[in-house]
């Protein structure tokens, strides 16, 4: 194999070695069989991280599963036999889990500012609407997500951390996982109706937006951001006049700007994660800039902050909460924001906050710090 390899231009063999004793073949294997884990383990050995390196494999066996995970694009076809029975196992629930992006579900905790700053906790005719409501968000943004990484799993393939998506990485099967998104689409429209009328509508809304945002919307510079914005403005919404509270109007403001400061953030963070042939994952980054980014970023972190501090010092908040010491919440928020654009220029975070958050100690403190400051205030 070795002499016909080199003289066809390939400069590394990795490859079961045959046994020999004064010359003459034992009939046995010299060392470890090269297949399945070993040999995975073998070109990790030679290359070092596998992920750093842009890999195309084929394989013919099941055991060449191993391998094929490793690879950008993976292509199989056996040897002999069928096909489908003998092709690599397919992932398990874990990975149609991993689809449905569970961490991510964090994010609807919007839908319940209403509740919380409204003084509606207590209110079961609130209450109630409000997490039938927010675990109807939950089941469609994990349907819209499935669907998403259907439509990009040839990209994603593409993509130095996506590729490992479950879809993109050939673990989950592309039908099982549409029907899946059926079912969560229908049963997080059951739930959102049973909140309320409007709170369907609602939840439509942010699903029609999404799958237009998925398939043509998130490659326009700028509009997709407002997007992303728009998705989280939806959410609390839903949980304020979706439930029959009337929302502060200041509290809308900054939640607008707060959540365009954590799209820009994400566009840059993806900006420097993506690089030559990997910049084709995503258009938009071909119209973006770090320092247009930083502009915008500085913007709407200026904007956010100031709508904060306004809401917590307007008589209307005031008079609705009974007191005017909000304004000690502030340096939570400025502190948080500070800290996150650290992490953003320091430590390359920005892609997902709701990670970012988890495994930053100061962030979660800080978060946490601003959530007890608040409820013994409004409380």
């Amino acid at each position: 194999m070795v002499p016909w390899a080199r003289a066809a231009g390939i400069d590394d063999v990795f490859a079961t070695s045959l046994q020999y004793a004064d010359g003459v073949a034992t009939g046995r294997i010299d060392g470890n069989n090269c297949r399945g884990e070993e040999k995975v383990r073998r070109m990790q050995e030679h290359y070092g991280d596998l992920s750093q390196w842009a890999l195309h494999g084929y394989g013919d066996t099941p055991d060449d599963r191993h391998f094929l995970e490793h690879c950008v694009e993976a292509y199989y076809r056996p040897f002999r036999g069928n096909a489908a029975a003998d092709a690599p196992p397919r992932g398990g629930a874990l990975d149609y889990l991993r689809l449905m992006r569970p961490h991510q579900w964090v994010k609807n905790a919007f839908v319940f500012i209403g509740v919380v700053f409204g003084h509606a906790f207590m209110d079961r005719a609130f209450l109630v609407p409000a997490i039938l409501a927010a675990a109807a968000f939950s089941l469609a943004s994990s349907a819209i997500y499935i669907v998403n990484d259907y439509a990009d799993r040839e990209r994603d393939r593409l993509h130095p951390k996506k590729r490992h998506r479950p879809l993109a990485a050939g673990r989950a099967s592309p039908r099982i996982a549409l029907v899946l998104a059926g079912v969560l689409a229908v049963a997080g429209a059951a739930l959102a109706f049973s909140a309320g009328p409007l709170v369907l509508l609602i939840v439509g809304a942010y699903a029609a937006m999404n799958l237009a945002y998925s398939f043509s919307l998130k490659n326009v510079v700028i509009l997709d951001v407002f997007i992303i914005a728009a998705g989280f403005l939806l959410r609390i919404l839903a949980g304020t006049i979706g439930i029959g509270i009337t929302p502060s109007r200041w509290l809308l403001v900054c939640g607008l700007f707060l959540t365009l400061f954590l799209g820009f953030t994400k566009r840059r963070s993806e900006l420097l994660a993506v690089t030559g042939e990997f910049i084709i994952h995503r258009k938009a980054l071909l119209s973006y800039n770090p320092a247009l980014l930083d502009k915008m970023i500085g913007i709407s972190a200026c904007a956010a902050l100031m709508s904060y501090s306004l809401y917590t010092m307007s008589p209307e908040t005031v008079r609705e909460h009974g007191t005017e010491n909000l304004i000690y919440t502030i340096p939570f928020v400025v502190y948080g924001m500070f800290r996150y654009l650290y992490l953003l220029h320091a430590k390359q975070a920005g892609a997902d906050t709701s990670k970012d958050i988890a495994r930053d100690p100061h962030l979660l403190l800080t978060v946490g710090g601003w959530c007890i400051a608040t409820a013994i205030l409004i409380l």
